[in-house]
């Protein structure tokens, strides 16, 4: 494992104190946690993202999902069955977990799944409003505006052919014109 010493960036840089910290916390959990169980993450729609964990053997009752602020937590505990048993071979592991997951801005949990020995956890991008990308229109100063204000423009081809000029025209709103 590296270890980055990231002090330079506290004394030689503004604004790089939430960037440090959120380095060095993404080193120490890569560091703490294992790839136990393995897991997939799939997107499966434009803002909706699923986390499909292998947990053969665990039960609804042995898992916990639990969505925190900027991230989810799940944790696995295998309660003792009280069986005293000799395997001959033991490839399933029988041991606890807890996988963190972080999540991007406006991320959410919206449901989870134990279905087949995978349990899904399903994620959607909430984006607020104000957030929302927004079209602009871009006024044309020399289009003439009808009475309602909108720019009325239409493009002609000369008798030519070869030659395109721009007619603007007024919209003949009254009652009866054609």
């Amino acid at each position: 494992m590296h270890h980055f010493d990231l002090t330079p960036l506290y004394r030689s840089a503004a604004n790089f104190d939430g960037l440090a910290a959120t380095l060095r916390k993404a080193s120490a959990l890569t560091a703490a946690h294992s790839n136990y169980p393995p897991c997939n993450i799939e997107k499966t729609a434009e803002n909706k993202w699923r986390i499909s964990l292998a947990v053969a053997g665990f039960s609804h009752d042995d898992l916990a999902v639990e969505s925190q602020e900027d991230h989810v937590v799940v944790t696995g505990t295998r309660k003792n069955d009280g069986a005293d048993r000799t395997f001959l071979h033991q490839g399933i592991a029988r041991r606890s977990f807890e996988r963190r997951f972080q999540l991007a801005e406006h991320m959410r949990v919206t449901g989870a799944a134990l279905i087949d020995g995978l349990l899904h956890i399903d994620l959607t991008r909430v984006v607020p409003e104000a957030l929302m990308p927004r079209r602009i229109a871009i006024a044309n100063p020399e289009a003439t505006q009808n009475e309602a204000g909108e720019a009325v423009t239409e493009a002609v081809t000369g008798a030519g052919g070869g030659e395109t000029e721009t007619i603007t025209a007024m919209a003949d709103d009254r009652p009866g014109a054609e």
